[in-house]
């Protein structure tokens, strides 16, 4: 059980958020629908708190994110839906009966079969597919990365990364075909360059890598060298050849490369 601490922190919380709804304009104001956006972008926050494991900044945007839970709660209440132990007991009674190699006598090798019992089990409630629970509105990578490592708990998977590689390079042939054969054709070069980009998701995948927080990465060390380039420059970037852009680019990154 949790220690009182924990609890007497939780119960502050609901009761600050009742008296925010009761007497604050803005809150009593606000909808499930108003506060979508802003939910989204807390989950960012702390998406970018993660990446740079700023643990102060995870800290605060973890405590965003209950407030959001603990507002929508409120205003199921008052909707006369559910309330917040509701949600909490539901979460909760699904974790046990997901879990039966924990509060069961199921028997597991690894995280592998720990998935693959989460995956059937979820069909088993009504699920009518294993993909199902892969939300819409998830950015493309994330979800292509997502799709596939739940087909993979009912064996639609690759077996080696050799060969994961080898569909790599067939889908960037048959994109190669496109702009040689119809280098006009916006929808069909979007098609394969769509198959190329799945493709070297699931190659990210059997390589044990992140697609998304590899990207992320790369994008995040593109914006500091190009502000390097910016800062550095001699005259507006707009008179300088890509060459001397170049040049201070690999400045840039001989910087970052020095002990």
């Amino acid at each position: 059980m949790p220690d009182d601490t924990k609890l007497i922190a939780f119960g502050r919380l609901l009761q600050i958020m009742d008296e925010l709804r009761e007497q604050c304009p803005w809150d009593r104001k606000q909808t499930i629908l108003s506060l979508r956006n802003l939910t989204i972008e807390e989950t960012y926050e702390l998406a970018d708190a993660i990446l740079d494991e700023d643990w102060d900044g995870i800290k605060e945007e973890i405590g965003d994110l209950l407030l959001h839970m603990v507002f929508y709660a409120r205003i199921a209440s008052e909707q006369k839906k559910w309330d917040i132990a509701d949600a909490l007991h539901a979460v909760c009674d699904k974790l046990v009966k997901r879990h039966p190699h924990i509060y069961g006598d199921v028997k597991v090798e690894n995280d592998d079969d720990v998935k693959r019992n989460w995956e059937q089990i979820k069909l088993q409630e009504g699920k009518k597919s294993i993909l199902a629970g892969v939300p819409n509105s998830l950015p493309a990578m994330v979800k292509a990365y997502r799709m596939q490592e739940k087909t993979k708990q009912v064996g639609f998977e690759w077996e080696t990364t050799e060969q994961v590689y080898a569909k790599v390079e067939e889908e960037m042939g048959e994109l190669q075909e496109v702009l040689a054969e119809s280098p006009n054709d916006r929808l069909r070069l979007e098609d394969e360059f769509g198959d190329v980009l799945f493709a070297m998701v699931n190659y990210a995948r059997f390589l044990g890598v992140d697609p998304e927080t590899a990207l992320e990465r790369s994008n995040r060390k593109f914006k500091r060298r190009f502000e390097f380039i910016e800062t550095q420059a001699v005259k507006p970037l707009q008179e300088m050849s890509l060459e001397e852009m170049d040049a201070l680019w690999n400045e840039a990154k001989t910087g970052e490369q020095a002990p």
